[in-house]
């Protein structure tokens, strides 16, 4: 009843036919197979060399600010003169346009002029006056486009290369490549803004599917290390003693759970948190900076949320100068359903919005450029500037600001092995659609891995049968920004 192989001769083509026990021993070697190839690939990633670049590395470090809310690039970073001449008349060949919130009214100018910059003459939003004196260093990627039009996608998309969350994003990618520089501090920092978290939170700095280690530890000059100094009624002995016990234990659990990794990599922020209480506890110490740097920054300013950032900016420089390999540093936060108050997301009232923001990320941020320029930290230092998307040239119907855009806007970077004074890719005259050179946020993320000393196609993880990259399977690099 059971039969076997040899009740099934081979057929015509010289294969044996199905038979119940041939059946069970193919599903057994298909499974040893797939059990096999996860064990070949946990080898692989495991012996990834940590800090063994592809090639010679232009920068060591990255700063990355991001402003979430989508920033109008027509506004702050291209200037589109035919706004100016078009100004209240119908988008051509768009009239009536449906965007994100609904339909679209006339193109719609900027608030402010724009003026030419530094030596090579960059116009730049008059909003922007401490910012318009680095555009001789910047490159300037302004036919960037996205795959989405919602805020928490396309966050996650901008610092992942995904739009879904649950991919490592490019700090985590950092940290896994690199490793930190110094061992009593963190590889990858995220510093959010006061004003909360950005849409989609956490997932923007997460390690998704690398190992939890390279999750960026969140810091701000408000709550840099909690319960960072030891209690005065413990002696140094009895905290000594604490924490020989605590490692024996924690020793003693990860021969017993070898696959917890998160749990492993709790254990090592809280041993990383004991060696900065031992070691580095004034990295947050911001009184320690003289009386003119404060000035410069705004660190004292009468605008709270500007003096906020600029400590952030402050603490951002405090760590790449002592060996963070990634500092996320954030210039608003998730939106809460108010509109434009607390990020760039200025559907309703832009004038007012950004004559808010503007002020807030102008000189701080300014400052921390000048800052890294002046120290020569620029010079291995890796500067981005991002947003999710852009903003439509047209006003949205019935209001006086700008509906989502996801077809053109701007990114840029500046420092090690970029070539300043270059804008690479336009939008059409009047803002709305990538035309010149468009360029995907893989494109971004390879040249910045190239600038770092990696491949893109090259640095990967094996997940969930594929070998998974920041740049998914697409990017090339954008060598037209790149200094030599």
């Amino acid at each position: 009843m059971f039969g076997s192989t040899s009740d099934h001769p081979p057929n015509s083509t010289g294969r044996l036919q199905n038979s119940r026990r041939g059946f069970f021993g193919n599903i057994y070697t298909g499974l040893a197979a797939t059990g096999l190839t996860q064990l070949l690939a946990t080898d692989a990633n495991a012996d990834w060399q940590q800090g063994q670049t592809h090639h010679a590395a232009k920068a060591k470090r990255v700063l990355q600010i991001f402003c979430p809310g989508a920033a109008s690039h027509m506004d702050l970073w291209e200037h589109k003169p035919e706004l100016d001449k078009w100004h209240g008349k119908p988008l051509p060949g768009e009239e009536g346009f449906s965007s994100f919130q609904g339909k679209n009214g006339n193109l719609m100018k900027s608030p402010w002029p724009f003026a030419p910059a530094g030596e090579s003459g960059k116009a730049i939003s008059t909003m922007l006056p401490h910012m318009s004196r680095h555009v001789d260093d910047i490159a300037f990627c302004h036919a960037m486009h996205s795959k989405t039009n919602t805020h928490g996608p396309g966050c996650v998309f901008v610092n992942t290369g995904h739009d879904t969350e649950g991919f490592p994003s490019a700090g985590a990618w950092t940290s896994y490549a690199l490793g930190s520089e110094n061992e009593n501090l963190p590889a990858y920092v995220a510093i959010p803004d006061i004003r909360g978290e950005p849409p989609n939170g956490k997932a923007n700095w997460s390690n998704g599917f690398l190992p939890a280690r390279h999750q960026a530890i969140e810091l701000s000059h408000q709550q840099p290390i909690r319960n960072l100094l030891r209690p005065q009624s413990v002696s140094a002995a009895e905290e000594t003693a604490s924490r020989d016990l605590l490692d024996r234990l924690n020793r003693r659990f990860a021969v017993a759970n070898p696959g917890e990794s998160d749990l492993q990599a709790r254990v090592a922020a809280y041993q990383l948190s004991a060696r900065m209480q031992l070691s580095a506890p004034e990295v947050s110490e911001l009184q320690s900076e003289s009386a003119s740097t404060h000035r410069m920054y705004g660190t004292d300013d009468a605008n709270q949320l500007k003096a906020a950032y600029a400590r952030n900016c402050l603490l951002a420089r405090r760590l790449l100068e002592r060996g963070v390999r990634y500092v996320n540093l954030y210039c608003a936060s998730r939106a809460s359903g108010v509109d434009g108050l607390l990020n760039w997301d200025a559907h309703k009232t832009l004038k007012a919005d950004y004559e808010r923001h503007c002020p807030i990320f102008d000189q701080p941020t300014a400052a921390l450029l000048t800052d890294l320029k002046k120290s020569g930290l620029l010079d291995d230092t890796l500067v981005l500037w991002t947003t999710e998307f852009g903003r439509m040239p047209t006003h949205q119907a019935g209001t006086a600001g700008r509906d989502h855009n996801p077809d053109g806007f701007t990114c840029w970077m500046m420092g090690a092995g970029v070539k300043g004074a270059t804008n690479y890719g336009a939008t059409d005259s009047f803002g709305r659609r990538a035309e010149t050179n468009p360029t995907t946020v893989w494109d971004y993320y390879a040249t910045v891995l190239h600038l770092l000393g990696f491949d893109h196609t090259k640095l990967n993880w094996y997940h969930n049968g594929l070998d998974r990259r920041l740049t998914d399977v697409h990017g090339d690099v954008i060598r037209e920004i790149l200094s030599a």
